[in-house]
């Protein structure tokens, strides 16, 4: 056979219609598996290969046809309340960014709560198909909850955003916290400072599966081992726990501790961790201790920090998801991925210049 191999090829020699090869090649659920694999053997056996050209024009075409009416994805969360992962700056703006993107593609996104009463993951899938929902983001789940989320994923694409849960193991978007620490200690080190200290609550890492800690203690191998500062992190209740705009500051004490004990020039941290208690104890900052927020927002202008980005973590993971329909991408993934997501580092007063003489805290003006 000369010239390009088409699926009406295919078809004749398969001895089916031509729109079942093309489902076929598509890796469309509505075949039996087998059936899928038995074409897709036959068409690379004939050497087929996709147009893309004609795949952008058939991709064109069904956006037209649909413009009126527009697709639904599910947005699925499992937090402890079915709005409670809204208090969580992150967790809303990865919200944000999802519905923005899928609004501006052309699909609508709904949100859907595991703690549902009755609605178990099967009950969720058929809820999902009869309303002809292929399309799934996993979002906003509760670590306290970890355990296997078993929809019936063979009829469904689907990407994950954040790390939990940790099975099935889906195509991931998430931020880069362990280049975003690394960022704020180089920078730190840059304007001058030798004793960096991170402050953070212990489920804060876990939550990220220590990437906080790793990111740290990796860059602080950079540094003179003479100047090492221990990383202080400490217990307090996770988010699901405590009442809405609570964020469990390090207890006062234990901050004072640990400031007089390893001396820190510069502290990285998240502001509601560190910056009441350090207020409680006299500690002004930039005069007394150079201070780096690693979750900092744009209503912050004079302070030093990373904006994480998170809105854009939530538009990718729908840009992802957009492909994966588009190919067919049911299932989980043989070899799933993780996009990283990096941060946008700020200049801030919290964060001058360290002239020479300048010397670090010292434990007698705490």
């Amino acid at each position: 056979m000369t010239g390009r191999i088409t699926q009406a090829d295919i078809a004749r020699r398969a001895g089916v219609h031509f729109t079942t090869v093309s489902l076929a090649l598509r890796n469309h659920p509505s075949l039996p598996l087998s059936t899928r694999r038995r074409l897709q053997a036959l068409a690379d056996e004939m050497g087929y290969r996709p147009d893309p050209h004609l795949r952008a024009l058939v991709a064109y075409r069904q956006r037209q046809r649909s413009a009126g009416e527009a697709a639904t994805l599910a947005y699925l969360t499992h937090w402890s309340t079915r709005w409670g992962w809204k208090q969580s700056p992150a967790h809303a703006e990865f919200h944000a960014g999802a519905a923005g993107r899928a609004a501006a593609l052309g699909y609508a996104l709904d949100h859907f709560w595991l703690g549902e009463k009755g609605l178990s993951p099967r009950a969720l899938s058929r809820m999902l198909q009869s309303r002809g929902i292929t399309g799934v983001v996993v979002a906003s789940h509760d670590p306290a909850r970890e355990s296997e989320l078993q929809l019936e994923w063979e009829r469904f694409c689907a990407v994950k955003i954040d790390f939990f849960p940790h099975l099935p193991r889906l195509h991931t978007v998430t931020n880069d916290q362990r280049a975003i620490i690394q960022l704020a200690v180089q920078r730190v080190a840059a304007a001058g400072y030798r004793r960096v200290g991170f402050v953070m609550p212990r489920w804060w890492d876990r939550f990220v599966d220590q990437a906080w800690s790793a990111g740290f203690l990796a860059e602080q191998q950079n540094l003179p081992a003479c100047d090492h500062v221990p990383i202080l992190a400490y217990s307090s209740p996770e988010p699901s726990r405590v009442a809405p705009g609570d964020h469990s500051p390090v207890p006062t004490r234990e901050l004072e501790a640990w400031l007089a004990r390893y001396r820190p020039e510069a502290i990285v941290s998240w502001g509601p961790f560190v910056r009441p208690r350090l207020s409680a104890l006299g500690i002004r900052v930039p005069r007394d201790l150079a201070y780096v927020d690693i979750f900092r927002t744009d209503t912050e202008p004079g302070i030093a920090g990373i904006r994480q980005n998170c809105r854009r973590v939530g538009e990718l993971a729908i840009e992802l998801l957009a492909g994966q329909l588009m190919q067919y991408s049911f299932g989980v993934p043989e070899f799933p991925t993780t996009t990283l997501v990096e941060g946008t580092w700020f200049d801030g007063d919290s964060l001058p210049l360290r002239r020479p003489s300048q010397q670090s805290i010292r434990s007698a003006d705490l």
